[in-house]
């Protein structure tokens, strides 16, 4: 039918291994970013921008950060709510000691200096992991909302203890601050999102990736065929920080303009990006972006249909927001524990297999 890969001939094996082989993924891949790039922002109102659009960039790239980590590495993180923290607290230092430098730097310098910080968490990783880890990075969690409320130089000793974003512009065009247009916030978190999603993919494909899934798939054996655990912990474990305190970052300066730590960057968000990579698949780079858009799109669902429409108190749609998410958690677990992108991959091989589907 109209999902084929005859006459789809490979020449080289750079063609082969290319990350969408089939021609008809290539172009609806193009499509897809063309329609995000060039035509989203001046089709899309404001209000699905700022309640849509720009919390699933953010998410999708906290998750995909986490996926790295817990997906392909293996090793369980309860900390990532503590570790936007530090990237948002690290982009508002460094927009107030430096107020010249560009919003562009400010960002990707926090996921450095988060990396770091995840370089020194992920240190245990060498001597326990599975539950005790998990319990360590949640004491990560811990330890930085102690942190940066207890220690006022982190927020400039500001009465209220909220940090507020400055506004910033890059190429002149406003992208922080109450006064920056969506659209102009949209485009600058969707280049972000888009060069790390590149990032990850080639770095899965390459040297690191393989020995990431060689420790998560039996670690001793990965050591004994000469995967390095030192190395390949420890690199897993900054460029998930990276990518997370990036999307902290994003969260404070571009999204929110200002945050209470406590509140901003609690225990429920760690547990809402481990969700959505359980959701959407682990050790996927789709399913970091299905698991987020799912997690996103679904309290705003209830509210427009139950709230709005048909006119229920607003507790009853948030209590249901919470029984259909451990819903479908128990389900992946328990059927299809590669989450959302393994359904979609088999979907997609019964297309290729139509009339005759396995």
């Amino acid at each position: 039918m109209f999902y084929r890969e005859a006459g789809d001939f490979k020449t080289t094996y750079r063609e082969d291994m290319q990350t969408f082989p089939i021609r008809l993924d290539r172009r609806a891949y193009w499509m897809i970013v063309v329609l995000a790039f060039v035509v989203a922002p001046f089709v899309v109102n404001d209000y699905w921008t700022n309640a849509v659009l720009l919390p699933f960039l953010v998410w999708a790239t906290a998750a995909l950060g986490l996926n790295l980590l817990t997906g392909y590495c293996g090793q369980v993180s309860l900390g990532t709510g503590g570790f936007m923290a530090v990237g948002a607290f690290a982009a508002y230092k460094l927009m107030t000691a430096f107020p010249g430098m560009n919003i562009f730097f400010v960002v990707l310098l926090a996921g450095v200096v988060t990396a770091v910080v995840g370089l020194l968490f992920g240190l245990p990783s060498l001597r326990i992991k599975g539950f005790y880890l998990a319990v360590a990075t949640l004491a990560a969690q811990f330890f930085f909302v102690w942190l940066f409320n207890k220690m006022p130089w982190f927020y400039n000793y500001s009465a209220s203890g909220q940090i507020t974003a400055p506004e910033r512009t890059i190429f002149g065009i406003l992208v922080t601050g109450p006064s920056a247009a969506p659209a102009a916030k949209y485009l600058f978190t969707l280049t972000i999102l888009f060069g790390l999603a590149w990032l990850a993919r080639n770095l899965t494909r390459g040297r690191t990736g393989r020995s990431w899934m060689a420790i998560r798939d039996m670690d001793i054996a990965a050591e004994i065929i000469g995967v390095n655990p030192l190395r390949a912990k420890l690199s897993a474990f900054a460029v998930s920080s990276f990518f997370i305190g990036v999307a902290g970052a994003l969260f404070f300066t571009v999204y929110l303009g200002s945050a209470e730590v406590t509140e901003a960057f609690g225990i429920d968000k760690s547990f809402l990006v481990l969700f959505m990579i359980i959701i959407g698949g682990l050790g996927s780079i789709l399913g970091s972006f299905l698991g987020a858009a799912l997690l996103v799109l679904l309290p705003v669902f209830l509210k427009n249909v139950m709230v709005d429409i048909l006119g229920w108190e607003t507790y009853i749609a948030a209590h249901l927001e919470l029984m259909i998410v451990g819903g479908l958690i128990i389900f992946f677990l328990i059927y299809e524990p590669h989450g959302l992108a393994q359904l979609w991959r088999l979907a997609k091989e019964k297309l290729r297999l139509w009339p005759f589907p396995y």
